[in-house]
Formats: structure tokens, C-alpha cells, sequence
């Protein structure tokens, strides 16, 4: 509690706990916001992995490509999208969580 009031009275304590409390939300939001991301077809598709289309706000770099192979194998990219292949249905959530994503839906061809 001493510290807690510590904190309190300090300038650089409150700002210090601003930004904490900051952090905490936006991680919170992520999550909060990464199922509604995914659409329903791909949850449907049969199997355990699914090819999935991902949709940027923006033309994606290979940053961006990347960070996607770490849930599936990127087979190409055109316009704002990132053709995924392969990815468990339960890293559909990690697939969708940064910010930059906007949507992830099933490949056309796949018929789901």
C-alpha cells in the first residue's frame, strides 16, 4: 500500500502507470477483437489446418510475411492479402491478433 501511494504522489510514477495500464488495454483489445477478425467459413472448413487468405490495411512486407510463417506456409501475396496455407485452426486467433490484420477468411478455391 506504501508503495502503491508512493507511486501516487510521484509524477514520473503516475505517468510511469498511465503507460502500463496503456499496455495492459491495447493487449487486451488485441485479443478481445482477434475472433471477430476470423470469418465463419474458416472454422467450418474440414480437417485441422486451413489455407486462409489474410487481409492487411496495406501492402504486406516482409515483415509482415515473416511474422505469418510462424503459423503456416506463405505461398504468395497480392495487393493487401497473404495467401497462408496449412495453419491450425487453433493459431486462427494468432493469425488475426495484430492490428495490421484486418480479415482472415478461406481461400476462394477451397470451397468452404
Amino acid at each position: 500500500m506504501k508503495l502503491l501511494r508512493a507511486i501516487a504522489k510521484d509524477s514520473r510514477g503516475r505517468i510511469l502507470l498511465a503507460v502500463l495500464v496503456g499496455v495492459v488495454a491495447w493487449q487486451a483489445w488485441l485479443s478481445l477483437a482477434a475472433p471477430g477478425k476470423v470469418a465463419p467459413a474458416v472454422h467450418y472448413a474440414p480437417g485441422q489446418k486451413v489455407n486462409v487468405l489474410v487481409t492487411l490495411s496495406f501492402p504486406p512486407d516482409r515483415f509482415h510475411v515473416l511474422a505469418f510463417q510462424k503459423f503456416g506456409r506463405v505461398t504468395g501475396t497480392e495487393n493487401n492479402t497473404v495467401e497462408l496455407r496449412g495453419v491450425p485452426k487453433a493459431d486462427l486467433s494468432s493469425v488475426a491478433r495484430p492490428h495490421w490484420v484486418v480479415k482472415v477468411e478461406p481461400l476462394p478455391n477451397e470451397g468452404a
